[in-house]
């Protein structure tokens, strides 16, 4: 209900990112941020994003961590860094003090609680090594053919048709697997 209220409203992603970055936040060239992301408002100043980076539905990116609050009075802050060309499946979470290298691929529903080097798919809670970027992306090119790949005519955004539709999903049937543009 919250979301359909700010939809309404015409309140999105982009006024909270045009809000963040009046507050320091300093993404880099080609960010993404889908719907419903939370960058830590109170301190996004302390989140450094690369370029061409994605951030999928629902992530989160702490920098602060308040458990200490109702003890010391006081939070404790620590930077997070993210590279170039990196994408955060949805529903990931990364914690302070993360720093995320270039090319990394982060499975989504990811706790991120340590840094995270280059060229590395990571996943789970806590988030572990799974595979080489460019081995991960070798094996999923090794799948695609003719018949499993699909161009933008075919997306919602493009209005699919009812047929287009239908055959994308006759051949996720049959592949087990499709890619689209």
């Amino acid at each position: 209900m919250k979301q359909f209220i700010k939809r309404l409203l015409g309140i999105g992603n982009t006024d909270t990112l045009e809000i963040l970055k009046k507050k320091g936040f300093r993404p880099g060239a080609n960010f993404n941020m889908r719907h419903d992301c939370i960058i830590d408002f109170s301190h996004s100043w302390h989140i450094e994003i690369g370029d061409d980076v994605t951030l999928a539905p629902r992530v989160h990116i702490i920098a602060h961590d308040a458990s200490t609050w109702n003890y010391l009075g006081y939070t404790k802050i620590k930077n997070v860094k993210i590279g170039n060309r990196v994408f955060i499946g949805a529903g990931s979470i990364i914690l302070p003090g993360v720093t995320i290298g270039n090319d990394v691929i982060v499975g989504a529903g990811s706790v991120v609680t340590k840094d995270i080097p280059d060229n590395t798919v990571v996943a789970g809670n806590p988030a572990k090594f799974r595979i080489a970027t460019d081995a991960y992306i070798h094996q999923e090119k090794a799948k695609m053919n003719a018949e499993n790949c699909f161009g933008t005519e075919f997306s919602e955004g493009n209005n699919a048709t009812a047929d287009q539709k239908a055959l994308m999903k006759k051949m996720a049937e049959k592949h087990g697997i499709i890619f689209a543009e």
